[in-house]
């Protein structure tokens, strides 16, 4: 397959989906190796960029995304007469902080670190789609556990958790070993 059909497929790929492609999902049905994946990403990108286009591939952790260009955003409101999404409450920043720093957590988790009922939060962040359920912790009731999605990093304007600014007075290097430490060890 020539280098032309190879982006081709690639940008069909992504553009038929809508959602995150996983980077071996897209070199299997595009037949380009794993490995020259992100080149071809970016030379779409440089092609979309010369071009002056209105959209963009990103990359999400393991994945790539093909997105609207964040400038062209008030067009796009305006075209689909969408109206203007409430900024999240300082609860659902509180929340999503809690689960974004420490996941996967519970809603019990969450809780005792605000130190007030969460229940209506999360549940609020999961129809936003940026938590989701990740499993179950294996202690009696087998409480759900949650986690951040790829929304959450694009909202946010990260390419993976690792682009999270560290905790006031934790390096963030401390991060990673507090996570582990969380109750995402008893999660099944």
């Amino acid at each position: 397959m020539e280098i032309k059909e190879q982006l081709g497929a690639i940008e069909a790929i992504l553009f038929a989906s809508g959602e995150p492609v996983e980077i071996y999902r897209l070199s299997q049905a595009s037949e380009v190796e794993t490995g020259n994946i992100p080149a071809m990403i970016k030379l779409l990108n440089d092609r979309y960029n010369d071009c002056g286009s209105g959209i963009c591939i990103k990359k999400l952790e393991s994945s790539y995304q093909m997105c609207t260009r964040a400038e062209f955003a008030p067009q796009i409101k305006l075209a689909l007469e969408t109206k203007k999404s409430a900024p999240l409450s300082n609860a659902a920043m509180e929340a999503l902080t809690v689960i974004a720093y420490n996941q996967p957590v519970s809603k019990g988790f969450v809780e005792s670190v605000r130190g007030i009922d969460s229940s209506s939060v999360v549940n609020n962040l999961v129809e936003k789609g940026l938590v989701e359920e990740a499993g179950r912790l294996d202690v009696p009731g087998k409480p759900i556990v949650y986690k951040t999605t790829s929304v959450f990093l694009r909202s946010f304007g990260l390419n993976s958790l690792a682009d999270l600014p560290p905790l006031p007075g934790h390096p963030a290097e401390n991060r990673e070993v507090e996570a582990s430490d969380s109750d995402e060890a008893a999660v099944e």
